[in-house]
């Protein structure tokens, strides 16, 4: 397969000078007092952030990180006028169905790290040849080693266009979409859009929100999900009314201070992952400092944090009829039933609820969300 013209072999080569002044302004760090409680209610606790902190100035290793990037196919491509950054790793197995992953805030291509070998080269890790796929992994607009945009407009449906054209001009005629966070709203958006090229899309969070009738009559399972989204608005979403409002405001200081990019990520984690309390149990200190590394090396706090403003207050939850799949893990921000996803997934082929894992479902349970896209495209091969 020929590369197209307007796309540009990229390589990830951070100056050392961008991590000896990280370390210095690591060193420098002007602590807050402690919190006055005994667990995160009211944030990382301070404790946990000097020690990660200090473990990220003087342990955590960049340049692995870098390497195991540059050890896959990476290109810019301009796009709709910006430049978008992308992993593209084809199979060994000519038939394999191509494949565009989706990552969300506050993750990156990252969280996929960890797939795209049994995804690509299922043999290899142990699968079966039938269930290869083709992958494509770009980063977001202002995520990342894509552009920042310059202007107003980048919102889901803008990208799920360009992520269309993105998939044609490599050639794919029919193809999948899977994504998680913003990525399950630019992937539902895609299977919109582009019906007559998608073979498929699947959502590791589907967004759809109950109609009358479902919510004259909840199952038990309905309204704990209904009461966990009540309890998400009120006390955990501060970020995203701050993000969907004042991005620009709050970039002054998640671009200057890497503790404060670090605390506002680190805590997602926490509160987002299947851990029983610790970031820790659900990922690893390194794992989730090169997710930091991503927006704290590119300084993309603030415009990744425009991705709420450009579509945080009026979503797209227009009916799709593509095929859909549908992986939902117990620890999930939002937890759609499988009625309410019907009414908006009108061609809804699988289901599934799994039994451990969060809203980061590739970074946590690779082996699971593995297994689910295969269940899933193994119905449309």
């Amino acid at each position: 397969m020929s590369t197209p013209s307007h796309f540009t072999p990229f390589r990830i080569d951070i100056p050392e000078a961008d991590l000896v002044d990280l370390r210095e302004r690591l060193a420098r760090t002007r602590w807050p007092e402690a919190e006055p409680v005994a667990d995160w209610s009211q944030g990382v606790p301070l404790g946990y952030t000097r020690e990660l902190a200090e473990y990220w100035r003087t342990t955590y290793d960049w340049r692995e990180t870098e390497a195991a990037l540059n050890a896959h196919p990476q290109f810019r491509a301009e796009l709709d006028g910006l430049g978008i950054h992308f992993l593209h790793v084809r199979s060994p197995h000519a038939d394999a169905v191509p494949l565009i992953l989706t990552h969300g805030w506050p993750g990156s291509i990252i969280e996929f790290l960890d797939v795209i070998g049994p995804l690509t080269d299922p043999v290899a890790h142990g699968g079966d040849a039938a269930d290869a796929f083709h992958v494509v992994l770009p980063s977001l607009p202002g995520y990342g080693f894509s552009d920042r945009p310059t202007e107003t407009g980048w919102g889901v449906d803008r990208i799920a266009r360009t992520w269309a054209r993105l998939m044609a001009d490599l050639g794919y005629e029919r193809y999948g979409a899977q994504g998680g966070d913003w990525g399950s709203m630019v992937t539902a958006s895609i299977g919109r859009q582009d019906p007559e090229h998608v073979l498929g899309i699947h959502l590791n969070m589907p967004v759809a929100m109950p109609d009358a009738e479902a919510m004259r009559d909840p199952t038990p399972e309905e309204r704990q999900a209904l009461a966990d989204l009540a309890t998400h608005s009120e006390w955990d979403s501060g970020y995203s009314k701050i993000q969907s409002t004042r991005p620009q405001t709050l970039g002054y200081g998640l671009t200057d201070s890497p503790v404060g990019q670090l605390a506002w990520i680190v805590e997602k984690f926490r509160q987002w992952t299947d851990c029983d309390g610790h970031p820790e149990n659900a990922l690893s200190r390194d794992h989730m400092l090169d997710n930091v590394m991503l927006y704290w090396l590119t300084g993309t706090a603030t415009s990744s944090a425009r991705l709420y403003w450009e579509s945080y207050r009026d979503p797209d939850l227009a009916e799709v009829d593509v095929p859909t799949g549908c992986s939902v893990f117990p620890h999930e921000i939002i937890r759609a039933s499988r009625r309410w996803a019907a009414n908006r997934f009108r061609d809804l082929r699988y289901w599934n609820e799994l039994p451990r894992g969060g809203h980061f479902a590739a970074f946590e349970q690779p082996e699971l969300f593995v297994a689910e896209v295969r269940r899933f495209f193994r119905l449309l091969r």
